[in-house]
């Protein structure tokens, strides 16, 4: 199979599995918007160009957010996406206050190729929060938010200068 037979299977599989699922923003955007967005961020700004980091991007919440195993995931997609994802999943079984905690501090151990994903998540969603906040969110809980991640990214550091750069770009926004 090509890899771009396998990043478009990845994008049709995350559509699917988040088929019924909305962003938080006052839009209610479709959620696969988000995946999406990250692997552009990845090859457009960041020139990543690894597959299994692009398809990590796309399927990055499948197991979070849906029914995904990541045994599911690696019959579809292989081992290699499927611990990538699994490596920037959280235990939605945590309060979401340790799941916090426990992104700061093991971010800074997990693979370069999971670290990538992780700036490109944190670009999106501080990109998100600046523009198109979630409804209910007070300007102290965006401004939490922005900490928070930085935070997170702080630990990772010295993965990708561009990613970082961008990361840094997308903080500067905050409210």
């Amino acid at each position: 199979m090509s890899d771009t037979t396998l990043i478009l299977r990845a994008a049709a599989f995350a559509a699917r599995q988040h088929r019924d699922q909305r962003r938080k923003d006052a839009e209610a955007s479709p959620y696969i918007n988000h995946p999406l967005e990250l692997a552009r961020v990845l090859a457009e700004v960041g020139g990543v160009t690894d597959t299994a980091t692009i398809c990590g991007a796309l399927l990055h919440d499948t197991i979070e957010d849906t029914a995904t195993s990541k045994a599911e995931l690696a019959e579809h997609f292989g081992t290699e996406i499927a611990a990538l994802v699994a490596e920037v999943t959280d235990d939605k079984g945590l309060p979401k206050a340790e799941r916090k905690r426990l992104q700061v501090e093991h971010a800074a151990s997990i693979s370069d190729k999971a670290k990538r994903i992780k700036l490109a998540d944190k670009i999106c969603n501080l990109t998100d929060v600046a523009s198109s906040p979630p409804a209910d969110w007070s300007l102290d809980r965006r401004r939490e938010y922005f900490d928070w991640a930085k935070q997170v990214i702080d630990r990772l550091r010295g993965v990708d200068p561009v990613l970082e750069a961008a990361f840094d770009q997308a903080y500067a926004g905050r409210p």
